[in-house]
């Protein structure tokens, strides 16, 4: 019914409270006006259903009446683990709620699932090598280890061929830079080292783009990790229209685990929320949990965006869409406020949007 509604708004340009008999029976909708009864029952019902998929509390807002709300109340403070597949789909999709949760109280963990190495230039790590090769020559001119590996990448870079795989000791400084960008977007953010994971998954370590299928050992690293927290909230990446397919392996290593701990006492308390963002966002008859981002949350979504340096100068992955990711991130935050505003909702400058999972 939501889906039919919020389409006939699309073709009539009217919000949900403002649709006429006419406007269904004109647009092929006769039959729901025959099995629901009158045009303004369906759009009260419509209405206060999209109304209760926006919230600004994600985590649940404690001691409150949580009937219409998308989280529970309950309990106040919760555990929260955010999957992401590369160091920095987190704030691309889901930072305004990532600010928003650690704000409110949450214990916020944020795991990211593979290093995201074959996504860094090398041009990027020749300016970090040179940045080492000055420190070493001012602080430990000594350090023949260090140099011996300097020269050893940087040769390799100068005499790399086309679709030759990276030497180790390449991807994995790569990885290092990652690293180093993610933990400065989430220390932006106020989450403490201890929360942030990295998680490494198998499947990704490939060295080349083709990645290996999801295994066991994939799956048991997560399951670790889960069985550590114990989390109430898992957010998680359900983005699967990336060019490199990375979101969807990651996302099915998850929802393996989930299925292999459904049973256990921890999970009959936690529910798990599906975001999107740096490709696409849900439609608007899929949303069952809607956060708002004001103008200076949004800025600073942008912020911890932006420290993911590598992937703003020259990414190698933008797929179709020639947007910097913080652009892109934005724009799509603005059109679900957009959306929501025609539909005849509060006008918001920004929302973030979840659908929720159920194992």
């Amino acid at each position: 019914m939501r889906k039919a509604v919020l389409w006939l708004c699309g073709q009539t340009k009217k919000p949900v409270l403002k649709l006429t008999g006419k406007d269904y029976n004109d647009n092929g909708l006769s039959d729901l006006l025959a099995i629901v009864g009158a045009q303004y029952k369906i759009n009260i019902k419509v209405f206060n259903d999209l109304q209760h998929t926006i919230t600004g509390w994600p985590g649940g807002k404690p001691g409150v009446e949580d009937t219409f709300r998308p989280e529970r109340a309950e309990p106040a403070q919760k555990r929260i683990i955010i999957f992401s597949p590369h160091p920095d789909d987190d704030v691309i999709s889901m930072g305004g709620t990532l600010l928003r949760l650690v704000e409110q109280g949450h214990d916020v963990h944020v795991a990211y699932q593979v290093s995201g190495n074959f996504a860094v230039s090398d041009e990027y790590v020749t300016r970090f090598l040179d940045f080492h090769h000055e420190y070493i020559r001012y602080y430990d001119p000594q350090n023949q280890i260090a140099k011996g590996q300097e020269k050893k990448v940087l040769s390799f870079i100068k005499d790399k061929k086309e679709n030759l795989t990276d030497i180790p000791d390449l991807y994995k400084i790569k990885g290092l830079i990652r690293r180093m960008e993610a933990r400065s977007a989430l220390r932006y953010f106020g989450i403490p080292e201890e929360n942030i994971h990295f998680l490494d998954l198998p499947f990704y370590e490939t060295g080349m783009k083709l990645k290996s299928p999801v295994s066991e050992q994939d799956v048991n690293i997560i399951l670790d990790l889960l069985g550590k927290v114990k989390p109430h909230q898992v957010f998680a990446a359900g983005d699967l229209a990336d060019p490199h397919g990375t979101h969807r392996v990651c996302l099915d290593a998850i929802l393996v685990a989930l299925e292999l701990v459904k049973d256990e006492a921890w999970m009959k308390n936690c529910w798990v929320w599906l975001y999107r963002g740096a490709w696409a966002e849900w439609e608007a008859d899929e949303i069952e949990m809607a956060v708002p981002i004001s103008p200076i949350e949004l800025s600073r979504k942008r912020e911890a965006i932006l420290r993911h340096q590598s992937q703003k100068e020259g990414a190698m992955f933008m797929g179709e869409d020639d947007r910097e990711f913080w652009e892109r991130a934005e724009q799509r935050n603005r059109s679900t406020a957009r959306l929501y505003d025609e539909l005849g909702m509060a006008e918001y400058e920004a929302m973030e949007a979840f659908v929720k999972y159920y194992p």
